[in-house]
């Protein structure tokens, strides 16, 4: 069995230690400040320097960073890899409390577009953040993230359903609530104490108080609220007969993300940082691209016009800033299906390790065009890389990502991804020489991209 590439075996462990956006976001800081990022503070004043490193999150649900070369000044563009931490999962509700045949259920959401039948029989658990109140009277957001099966969304028996093979449809309202327990399991549960507690008693079981209270040490009482996502507790590995394949949750879009911050704290660590010139280089990590970005911390809001003006505040090098800025949007492409190829153009069928592919639509779901796309196959092939084309078929809609969003405010955008299958499932499947097909190109992409603009003659 051959030996699987080394930056596949960190993408996996910073995909099973991220469950959710906030955990993505932490994780991703980490990264960052083992490379020597400073993180700064959308409330602060920024005192920039040249040959810097900055991070900043907001909500701890997004990322921007960002490093200034050694002529850094305010006009220069900005090279931007941008992508997205949020995948299709099921959220607890504001009011959770539900129990049902002696069952203790857990009310959840659908979110994102999930192939939501993979959920069903699989362990599940919680991860997020809660707020608790501190000694101080201060309170403070924790992140969570509790290890072991907690809930499950069990299927109905064959015998009870006999056309099951046939058609599965199910409610998901009514026929997708997760057990939790027993309710003579929670007959001796701890009782609340203090201000918050009826309102939270009444929103939440007594025993999911409890197991929060214990993962976290703190009393039921000091919790107030929180956004908790369930999650599968299997982990992230690599498969296939010669470890080719990676099997996991939240590839879409974990697996950019983390090459996106890989890319950018390896530029920064190497010694030649301190010479670089050209454009200032950023990843950008965006929430709620599955839902449509509209949203403080999605690709529509504020943050990169924001770091734009923040970086060049008069409007004349604000706009030198905008036309000299490019781009890469990046998110997880389709790779044909040996069972289903007559869903993909005859003539665009990304392969699984096959290297990064490039998406066009006429219609601009994807934002590539001619020039975006020279750009980004001639910084992949100076590291010996190679591109895929995905283009969807007519009869068929088409999928859109952050770029478009980020086109709009001027920036010349290409659409880029690695081809996986069983998107948006619960377990999806990517390649494990891709990753590092991406921190190649991103890399690239920092390195080299003001250089080969200035040689490409437009306007």
């Amino acid at each position: 069995m051959s030996v699987y590439p080394e930056a596949a075996k960190r993408l996996l462990t910073f995909i099973n230690a991220s469950p959710t956006p906030f955990h993505a976001v932490q994780n991703a800081a980490i990264r960052l400040e083992s490379a020597g990022f400073r993180k700064i503070r959308e409330t602060d004043d920024w005192d920039l320097q040249p040959r810097g490193k900055y991070y900043y999150t907001r909500n701890q649900t997004c990322l921007i960073a960002f490093t200034t070369p050694s002529n850094w000044r305010p006009g220069t563009g900005v090279s931007i890899v941008a992508t997205h931490i949020d995948s299709p999962n099921l959220r607890v509700r504001p009011v959770s409390k539900k129990s049902n045949l002696g069952y203790l259920q857990v009310g959840i959401e659908t979110y994102g577009g999930g192939i939501w039948h993979s959920w069903f029989d699989r362990d599940l658990s919680l991860a997020g953040r809660v707020i608790v109140v501190q000694r101080d009277g201060a309170f403070r957001s924790k992140l969570l993230k509790i290890d072991r099966p907690l809930l499950r969304i069990p299927s109905l028996a064959i015998h009870l359903d006999r056309n099951v093979n046939d058609s599965f449809k199910f409610n998901q309202e009514s026929e997708f609530i997760p057990i939790f327990g027993l309710v003579e399991s929670e007959m001796n549960d701890v009782k609340v104490q203090g201000a918050s507690a009826p309102s939270i008693q009444v929103k939440h079981h007594p025993a999911l108080l409890l197991v929060l209270a214990e993962e976290l040490s703190v009393a039921p009482e000091e919790i107030h609220d929180f956004e908790l996502h369930l999650y599968d507790t299997q982990p992230s590995v690599l498969g296939g007969v010669s470890n080719e394949f990676i099997f996991s949750p939240r590839l879409d879009n974990q697996f950019s993300s983390y090459c996106a911050v890989e890319a950018i704290a390896t530029h920064a660590e190497n010694p030649s940082f301190k010479e670089s010139v050209g454009n200032v280089n950023c990843v950008a990590l965006f929430n709620h691209e599955e839902i449509g970005s509209v949203s403080t911390t999605g690709a529509e809001s504020s943050l990169i016009p924001s770091l734009l003006q923040r970086l060049s505040p008069e409007p004349a090098l604000y706009s030198q800033s905008v036309s000299r800025s490019f781009v890469v949007s990046a998110d997880m492409g389709h790779a044909v299906h040996p069972n289903y190829s007559s869903k993909h153009e005859e003539n665009h069928r990304p392969i699984i390790n096959g290297g990064m592919v490039i998406k066009t639509n006429a219609k601009q779901r994807y934002a590539s065009d001619a020039i975006s796309t020279f750009l980004f196959r001639k910084l992949v092939e100076r590291r010996g890389g190679k591109v895929q084309e995905f283009e969807v078929r007519n009869d068929m809609s088409c999928g859109s990502t952050v770029g478009p969003m980020l086109s709009k405010i001027g920036l010349r955008t290409v659409d880029v991804g690695n081809a996986m299958l069983s998107m948006h499932s619960i377990r999806e499947t990517g390649g494990s020489y891709d990753v590092q097909h991406a921190v190649d190109a991103f890399s690239s992409f920092f390195d080299g991209f003001a250089e080969l603009d200035r040689d490409l003659l437009i306007d």
